[in-house]
């Protein structure tokens, strides 16, 4: 008997926006994204040497179905953070995006996406089991 194909085989992929100084935070969070069954994208640890990055983060940014900015002291603010969060916002409408906030305030949000209802850390078990419930539909498991 053949196997149900799964609803979307494209892997539900989650792009992680940090800044360098909490890729210890940053990748904590991928380890718990990944148990959802979601892959994840970090620039610091998928981007090799002699890649194009500009490139691959706008590649792996148009891939990904949802995009988290870690925001703490270090990353609100830094260039590439808000590059990637840019690119995220205007690129793709149904590209979500969640701020994850870790010692800030709601103040360093960028302005293109105040709107969205930022989590912090502390609350990132409910992120965790609403991202569960997305990865699994997006699967085809109810």
């Amino acid at each position: 008997m053949a196997k149900k194909r799964a609803k979307n085989s494209k892997p539900y992929q989650v792009f992680v926006s940090h800044a360098t100084a909490d890729k210890w935070l940053a990748t904590m969070l991928c380890e718990k994204i990944e148990a959802t069954g979601a892959t994840t994208f970090r620039d610091d640890r998928d981007i090799d040497g002699g890649d194009d990055i500009p490139e691959t983060i706008r590649v792996e940014i148009k891939r990904s179905r949802e995009l988290v900015v870690l925001l703490t002291p270090e990353s609100a603010g830094r260039a590439w953070v808000l590059v990637e969060v840019g690119a995220a916002w205007g690129w793709s409408k149904s590209t979500r995006i969640t701020p994850i906030m870790c010692h800030v305030d709601v103040d360093p949000i960028p302005a293109m996406i105040k709107s969205k209802k930022a989590i912090k850390i502390n609350e990132c078990p409910t992120f965790l089991a609403e991202l569960n419930i997305r990865v699994r539909h997006h699967h085809g498991k109810r």
